[in-house]
């Protein structure tokens, strides 16, 4: 990116805020191979554009394999949110993390995370779920947490189209993609352990996503949005396009060095753009009792039929029907603790599973160390489930 480029983008988005915060997201590639100097412009930019009174949040998703001292000060000097790209252990991470000359890459970014809790710089881990690591759910979830640390973790399903553009389109995916139901397996897996110990502890974007769905509020995420349209990507050269997984011909918008960024964004195509994804939806979808929570997930990995026949249904439906039926009755258990000013934390006790003795007294301690009394913890969940059976989701 020139720096006329980057001058005219931060001038044209900051004043075009009609509130006094902005997000400056800044992905790749990868990012870091511009340099210190590049971003260092970037604040200088950022300083004579914005409002007087403006809070910007500064945010950088990084494989990692760069950071270093210099870095990591400059990052949290100037309170950058950072994105670390880490899919599990070595032997998984490395699968397909390697670099350019096809050396592996789990000990930089490693020790990139360790330099980012050093200098208590905010970050978060990002991991793709390949066909390397899908199969292993609690081997990566318990080394993120355990190993790495992690508070907050995105899993990103891998699902790559098998054509010679690079573009969504096709119906068939690569050998590194996920299948429907492994990604279901995987996160079901992940709940299960999560659900009964590290909830208020640890942050997993799935999961928050969908307890504000169950709680009735706004989704946290746009894949699970009804609409979309509010993830423009800006290209190096100033070309914009409807959303990074569409950075393609039939996307572009324009180049904010001819037409004004404001313009392009409230134009015709992107307001359109945005609505397919709730207008397209198959029957299939519009009908489905989890819509609720899903509203079709991400456009780019519609290109399947539904069992009617209809095309638009998303690649990873299956996968994620399960986990949503799977996780109907903690998510209720939540919502409802939320609702009487309670913190969601306390699922945990209900789904804690006993250890021996499996026997307990109505008003002695619970089995499962909880140190709650039975009847408020294990005794209780065993009356809940009754209660919940006819009110569960079905599919």
């Amino acid at each position: 990116m020139t720096d006329e480029v980057l001058e005219s983008y931060l001038d044209q988005y900051l004043s075009a805020q009609r509130i006094p915060y902005a997000t400056i997201a800044w992905q790749g590639g990868e990012p870091t191979l511009m340099g210190l100097d590049f971003y260092r412009c970037s604040i200088a930019c950022e300083q004579k554009y914005a409002a007087s009174g403006m809070t910007i949040e500064r945010t950088l998703q990084t494989n990692g394999t760069l950071l270093d001292e210099e870095w990591c000060t400059f990052l949290r000097e100037h309170h950058y949110l950072v994105g670390l790209s880490l899919d599990g252990p070595r032997e998984l991470h490395d699968a397909y993390r390697v670099d350019k000359v096809g050396h592996p890459t789990f000990d930089r970014v490693l020790r990139a995370a360790r330099l980012l809790q050093e200098h208590k710089v905010n970050f978060n881990i990002m991991c793709a779920v390949s066909a390397a690591n899908v199969t292993h759910p609690a081997e990566v979830y318990r080394f993120l947490r355990d190993h790495v640390g992690a508070q907050f973790i995105q899993f990103i399903p891998i699902v790559e189209r098998n054509n010679e553009t690079g573009f969504q389109e096709g119906n068939t995916v690569t050998d590194r993609s996920v299948t429907a139901e492994q990604w279901g397996r995987f996160l079901i897996a992940i709940f299960d352990e999560w659900v009964t110990r590290d909830v208020g502890r640890v942050f997993v974007q799935h999961f928050d996503a969908a307890l504000a769905a169950w709680a009735g509020e706004p989704p946290t995420v746009c894949i699970f949005s009804p609409t979309c349209g509010t993830a423009l990507t800006l290209e190096h050269n100033g070309d914009l396009y409807s959303c990074d997984h569409f950075v393609e011909p039939n996307y572009l918008l324009g180049n904010i060095l001819d037409t004004p960024l404001i313009e392009l964004v409230s134009s015709d195509a992107q307001r359109q753009f945005g609505l397919n994804k709730r207008d397209a939806l198959p029957r299939y979808c519009q009908e489905c009792p989890a819509l609720f929570a899903c509203h079709g997930e991400c456009p780019k990995n519609r290109f399947k039929e539904t069992p009617t026949g209809e095309l638009g249904l998303n690649y990873l439906c299956a996968g994620y029907r399960a986990f949503f039926t799977h996780i109907d009755q903690p998510m209720r258990q939540m919502t409802a603790l939320v609702q009487q000013g309670r913190a969601p934390a306390e699922v945990m006790s209900k789904h804690r599973r006993p250890t021996a003795p499996t026997k307990a007294s109505r008003n002695g301690p619970c089995p499962c160390g909880s140190g709650l009394k039975y009847k408020k913890c294990h005794g209780a969940q065993k009356r809940e489930l009754k209660e919940s059976e006819s009110s569960k989701i079905q599919f």
